[in-house]
């Protein structure tokens, strides 16, 4: 006698709305998670982001025959060692300008007044009196309000309302988990790459692909932009007379990495580097105000008209407009940080726009396809006319 062994039935699959729900409720899961702790996943992030830029040259390295932990090493350090310059740049500014911005500040607002009184009387502007000299006034509100002013500059470095985990992560996880990121970088990807279903696996990895190379040209173009600016603003400044130059010019290259903030700091620093020095030497303030609208025009021209087209070109595809609401968003969310990661994350969503706005004009949604025709029984006319 002969058994047959029967297979066990295959639990019934979920259909596809409730796998979708499914989906949806567990990346909804996942986005919340994120959100809480976004104060200490904040560094994780910026580690696992400064790994991505520097695995090139670790991997370069390695070819080389260098031991990868020694690779990883250099490569970490010189890029802390350049954040560092970087934040150095300030110190010889804020101790020049402190001075003579607290002693010279009243004397500046005063001059200003009395300009603009007069202006504002013509337009008919009525001018109380006790503001006829604004230099008691402005020191006064110098003196206390000071420690607000900088309480104020404190908090906006934020991240999630813990300025412990802010400046811990910048100071010291970053660069320790940026080096553990690129040890095992091949390691991670591989994981992860098992994880995947084999049937979209070449999918998600041409995606990764296009995602490389986007931010690979994205990178390489804004250093080229950044170098360039910095050498322009610090030869335009030094030919307007500017005592603080080269520190000034250089920082606001370098710091046009974040949009909008970096041009602006830069700004104000060389207009009041400008206007104090004019003051002390006993010049002419419209001097430096012309300087720094010469020089800081152009290099936005240069900027948005030369080196960004030419050098990052339309990488991420977003409008101006869309840029600024970026950056806002990504500020309100994660502070000085999010305005950091605003464009570099855009330009991987635009990548994903990109593909799925090509999957959707592919679809019979977009094309609309008649549904195929209803095959024709035998025997039976066609026409039922």
């Amino acid at each position: 006698m002969t058994l047959v062994h029967t297979p066990a039935p295959l639990p019934p699959s979920l259909p596809n709305w409730a796998r979708l729900s499914l989906i949806g409720l567990v990346l909804a899961l996942v986005c919340w998670l994120l959100w809480v702790n976004v104060a200490v996943l904040a560094p994780f992030a910026l580690s696992a982001a400064l790994a991505y830029v520097l695995r090139p040259g670790v991997d370069s390295l390695q070819r080389r025959r260098w031991p990868r932990a020694l690779a990883a090493g250099v490569a970490v350090f010189l890029a802390m060692l350049l954040m560092t310059l970087l934040m150095l740049l300030l110190v010889p500014i804020v101790l020049e300008l402190a001075p003579r911005l607290r002693d010279q500040l009243p004397e500046l607002a005063g001059q200003a007044w009395h300009v603009v009184a007069p202006l504002l009387q013509q337009v008919g502007v009525k001018v109380p009196q006790e503001l006829s000299d604004l230099r008691p006034v402005v020191a006064k509100l110098f003196a206390t309000h000071g420690d607000a002013w900088t309480q104020a500059a404190i908090s906006s470095l934020k991240v999630g309302g813990s300025l412990l985990f802010t400046l811990l992560g910048l100071a010291v996880l970053v660069p320790v988990l940026a080096f553990y990121w690129l040890m095992d970088w091949a390691p991670i990807a591989s994981r992860v790459d098992a994880l995947v279903p084999p049937r979209w696996r070449d999918s998600l990895s041409a995606l990764l692909d296009e995602c490389d190379d986007v931010m690979g040209r994205y990178l390489r173009g804004q250093l080229l932009v950044m170098l360039s600016l910095a050498g322009f603003y610090s030869v335009g400044l030094l030919l307007f007379g500017f005592e603080l130059a080269l520190p000034i010019g250089v920082f606001t290259g370098l710091a046009v990495f974040i949009p909008y903030l970096g041009f602006g700091l830069g700004l104000v620093l060389a207009l009041l580097a400008g206007l104090l020095q004019a003051a002390g030497d006993g010049g002419s303030l419209w001097l430096p105000l012309i300087g720094v609208a010469v020089v800081y025009g152009l290099g936005q021209l240069l900027e948005s008209l030369v080196l960004t087209p030419r050098w990052v070109g339309e990488q991420i595809g977003l409008h101006p407009v869309a840029v600024i609401l970026v950056l806002m968003l990504f500020g309100q969310w994660l502070g000085f940080v999010g305005v950091l990661l605003a464009l570099p994350v855009s330009a991987l969503g635009m990548v994903l726009l990109g593909r799925a706005l090509r999957a959707y004009k592919r679809s019979d949604w977009f094309r609309g396809d008649p549904e195929p025709a209803q095959p024709v029984a035998h025997g039976q006319d066609s026409d039922p006319a």
